[in-house]
């Protein structure tokens, strides 16, 4: 059986992942669903303030240790790529998978900021205006109304990366192709794609892919989505639908 770890994106905590993990977990897998530092409902304006990055790496690292896990298969959604990413640089040999769904994959040096696009950065900046610290979740007419404050310098740190990441026996993209006029990940696809390391999936869905489409994510994640490849053939791409 495996045993997953998913890391919401911005804004979010582990209810991001409310209608995937009880797929997985039905398929007789072990989840841990986690919500970041500063990211929590009790989090004080101190721990907000000093969240950051590393802070989030460590949540990470923290949830392996003290579970004892090893063969982990690391999930992150949109920032949480970033978070996935310096984690498991640091995890030495306990993950051997790499999901990022519709998500930042960085290489050393860059950051959530210099990953997204103007529309992104424009929203950060307008965010934490009030306070300097925490950028408040951007309006949306469907935004989940759980959604927390999120630490500025968690968005702004770059990350630091020695290639150990790299050694991840399998890392798989998902693209999701249904905003792709406002999307940030258009060019991470084309470089992905170009990189033998790396398997793509598309799915025609909007950014909030476990919401729209829970059991295409789960399907993926169980390794259903191999179906889909031509028998044979090296799953470098493949076109996912969702019920």
């Amino acid at each position: 059986m495996a045993t997953f770890v998913l890391v919401p994106g911005g804004w979010h905590g582990s209810w991001a992942f409310e209608a995937v993990v009880p797929l997985l977990e039905r398929a007789g897998h072990t989840v841990h669903a986690l919500t970041l530092t500063g990211l929590g409902p009790h989090d004080d304006p101190a721990t907000v303030a000093a969240t950051n990055l590393d802070t989030h790496a460590e949540d990470v690292l923290r949830v392996f240790e003290r579970a004892d896990l090893t063969d982990v298969t690391l999930v992150g959604h949109s920032y949480g790529g970033m978070v996935i990413t310096a984690a498991a640089d640091r995890a030495g040999d306990r993950v051997s998978r790499l999901v990022y769904l519709d998500a930042c994959v960085p290489r050393d040096g860059e950051s959530c900021w210099s990953l997204m696009n103007g529309g992104y950065r424009q929203s950060f900046v307008a965010g934490a205006a009030t306070t300097g610290y925490a950028v408040r979740p951007p309006w949306r007419p469907d935004g989940d109304p759980r959604r927390r404050p999120h630490p500025l310098a968690a968005f702004l740190q770059a990350v630091r990366l020695t290639g150990a990441h790299a050694d991840v026996p399998r890392r798989e993209f998902v693209y999701c192709s249904g905003w792709e006029d406002r999307t940030p990940f258009a060019d991470q696809r084309t470089r992905l794609l170009a990189d033998p390391g790396w398997t793509v999936h598309d799915l025609p869905t909007g950014h909030n892919v476990m919401r729209e489409a829970p059991q295409a994510v789960a399907a993926l994640l169980l390794d259903e989505a191999a179906a889909l490849v031509e028998p044979g053939r090296p799953a470098r791409s493949s076109s996912l639908t969702h019920a």
